[in-house]
Parts: structure tokens; C-alpha cells; sequence
């Protein structure tokens, strides 16, 4: 519909509506709805996703790493704990004259220092390599 040639009614127009703005709901129109607006700018919708998608992988890399290191600390976990039901499988095969104490420790055949832990399972403390 064109406004060309059409009379105005001025008797119509709102005065304290245009103070306001000229539209009841400015947030849902694309361009500044008066002269105090904003500056609205078209964006670069590839820039702002190519900014999101690194964003997106630094971050996921950075929680990858975290995860790896927990999981090669819980595999060095596991790993001890593996060697000593080892060698307490081995120690609890040994002629024992006595009842071990929990957090004591003991000397076995010359070769280990040993201490029972809670668990009932044997940590060698110190080692004869020879």
C-alpha cells in the first residue's frame, strides 16, 4: 500500500507515542525504531559460528585432557592395587607362626619390608634388590 499522495490527518497522530518510540514492542523489529536506537549492524553469521565452533573445541579438548589424566591416574591406581593383592597372595602362602597385625610392619625372608594394611593386603615398603 503507498503513501504517495495521501493526505496526513494530523488530529491522528499520538504525540506521546513518538516521544516513546514508534512501535509498541521494539525488541521484535531489525532496525532502530528511533533516533536514541542503537546501531543495528547485519553480523557476520559465519564469523560468529567459526568463533562458537573453536570456543567449542578448546573447551571439549580441555575436559578430554582432565578426563585422560584422571584416567591414568585410576590405571596407576589400579596397577597398585593389583601388585599388592599379588604379593600378598604370595605372602599369605608363606608358613606364618603367628597372627600379623594390622599396620605393623614385618621383614620377610631378608628380602622385603612389609606392612598389613587395613584391607589385609601386604605394601612392600623397602625392597633388597640384591
Amino acid at each position: 500500500m503507498s503513501t504517495i499522495g495521501k493526505k496526513i490527518d494530523v488530529s491522528k497522530i499520538n504525540l506521546d507515542k513518538m516521544k516513546e518510540g514508534t512501535t509498541d514492542n521494539p525488541g521484535t523489529i531489525s532496525f532502530p525504531h528511533h533516533a536514541g536506537s542503537a546501531i543495528i549492524k547485519p553480523t557476520d553469521k559465519g564469523k560468529i559460528k567459526g568463533r562458537a565452533v573453536a570456543a567449542m573445541h578448546q573447551q571439549t579438548e580441555n575436559q578430554m585432557s582432565q578426563i585422560y589424566e584422571q584416567m591414568q591416574l585410576l590405571a596407576t591406581q589400579a596397577k597398585t592395587l593389583q601388585t599388592r593383592v599379588e604379593i600378598s597372595e604370595r605372602i599369605y602362602l608363606a608358613k606364618i607362626n603367628f597372627e600379623p597385625l594390622i599396620n605393623h610392619i614385618y621383614h620377610m625372608y631378608e628380602d622385603a619390608t612389609v606392612k598389613l594394611l587395613a584391607d589385609h593386603t601386604w605394601e612392600i615398603l623397602e625392597k633388597n634388590e640384591e
